[in-house]
């Protein structure tokens, strides 16, 4: 007969991108995800493979649930330079305060462990690099025409600029850095790409 699973798959991928995300991945093995799920190891090895293609599984998963719906409201966000200016605050709020206060972001954690290089996970973290600097863009652009933005600006390198910053606050705010340091220092990248009249 084939094996029944007697637990959802959906949730308890949802507690280990819980568990990676607070702690990290690469310090989390395997007996931690199983005391935080209650699963064997069998159970976990059988619906996900081993911890990399479980620590993929996750990533994909916080990219579709946390990321994405956001990284497509600014995409779709035809204000410019407000519309960025909101997304780092909103950003900065999420990862100072509130219930994942101090995490960080999972994909950038993960951007600065050794795991970051195994393929499976290098893809996602592509994927969502690509979608958040094409956010960027598609909010620049909305920018230029609304002639928001200093002329000349490379606008390639400025979504690029944008997605590094967007970075840095997750990982500085890991580290405790207080949220008012953090918007100093988006203000600070985007009066560099804006006109007087728009800083004014």
């Amino acid at each position: 007969m084939p094996d029944v699973k007697h637990f959802d798959p959906e949730l308890t991928l949802d507690q280990v991108v819980a568990l990676f995300w607070q702690r990290g991945a690469d310090t989390t093995g395997i007996a931690d995800v199983v005391q935080a799920t209650g699963l064997s190891r069998s159970s976990l090895y059988a619906t996900f493979g081993g911890k990399a293609q479980l620590q993929a599984a996750a990533l994909g998963r916080y990219l579709e649930r946390q990321s994405r719906p956001v990284f497509d409201a600014l995409a779709a966000d035809e204000r410019g330079v407000p519309a960025i200016a909101a997304f780092f605050e909103r950003l900065v709020a999420a990862r100072c305060s509130g219930e994942h206060a101090r995490w960080g972001c999972l994909v950038t954690n993960t951007h600065a462990t050794a795991s970051g290089g195994l393929p499976e996970i290098r893809n996602i973290l592509d994927r969502h690099h690509d979608t958040l600097r094409a956010a960027m863009r598609a909010a620049l652009e909305a920018a230029r025409a609304a002639g928001q933005l200093r002329p000349g600006l490379d606008l390639e390198g400025a979504a690029e600029a944008l997605t590094l910053q967007a970075y840095a606050v997750n990982l500085r705010s890991r580290a405790g850095a207080e949220a008012a340091v953090l918007l100093a220092g988006v203000r600070a990248v985007l009066d560099g790409f804006t006109t007087p009249e728009e800083k004014r």
